[in-house]
């Protein structure tokens, strides 16, 4: 009796399953790599990777805020220098203008057309602490009632103040710790500015100065001025 021949899938049906085992080992082994090595949604390597990124941009901003914040603050401060500075130069232009129209009306009431004749005085005294007991004076002395003639003779002072509750009195030599000191000699025609040291004793509170000038020819001449007065600015003789 002739037997039928197995089907092809009935001859191959080992390899078949043993094909199908394999690929089955494949696809879980691929799968499982997958889910080793790719990120997932909770996975804190995906997480850390992406804090990461977030992290590099974030001090990447932060150093371009800072460059900016070093700018606008270098701007900043040249802007203070640059109006400081001219601030500085409106007042030190103010301060000579003012100076100018003080020379111009001193000059106005000295040789002006119109202006008063005096005779040889005191137009200001200034004095200005140095070291120690000394003070440096400066005056300024005019006159223009002869026009053109020349004023010359010497130039001492004298200071009153107190000293321990006491009145005291500093003449020429004493001012200059010298006995019998010469006079400082000036010579001029309009005016001309005198200066000297002068040394008060230590204690002494200074209280009034007074310029004498003595002429090469006629009687002498006193001014004076309150010591508060002659160390604060230039003061216009009375």
């Amino acid at each position: 009796m002739h037997r039928p021949q197995p089907s092809w899938f009935a001859q191959h049906k080992g390899a078949l399953a043993l094909t199908a085992l394999v690929l089955a080992a494949l696809a879980f082994g691929a799968w499982g790599a997958w889910q080793v090595f790719s990120p997932v949604s909770g996975d804190p390597r995906a997480q850390l990777a992406t804090s990461g990124r977030e992290l590099t941009r974030a001090q990447g901003e932060l150093e371009q805020l800072r460059q900016r914040v070093a700018t606008l603050t270098r701007s900043d401060q040249i802007s203070r220098d640059a109006n400081r500075d001219l601030q500085g130069a409106i007042a030190d232009r103010d301060e000579e203008i003012a100076g100018l129209r003080a020379d111009v009306a001193f000059y106005e009431r000295l040789v002006g057309a119109t202006s008063q004749r005096r005779g040889l005085s005191v137009h200001a005294l200034r004095v200005l602490p140095q070291d120690g007991p000394a003070w440096h004076f400066s005056t300024t002395l005019t006159q223009n009632l002869n026009r053109g003639a020349v004023s010359d003779g010497t130039l001492t002072m004298s200071v009153e103040g107190t000293k321990a509750g006491r009145l005291q009195k500093l003449a020429w030599g004493d001012l200059r710790q010298q006995p019998n000191a010469p006079g400082v000699p000036y010579s001029f025609k309009y005016f001309q500015q005198v200066d000297g040291d002068l040394f008060l004793p230590e204690g002494l509170t200074p209280v009034k100065i007074t310029v004498r000038l003595q002429p090469r020819a006629g009687a002498p001449i006193e001014q004076s001025f309150t010591w508060a007065e002659a160390a604060r600015t230039a003061v216009a003789a009375p």
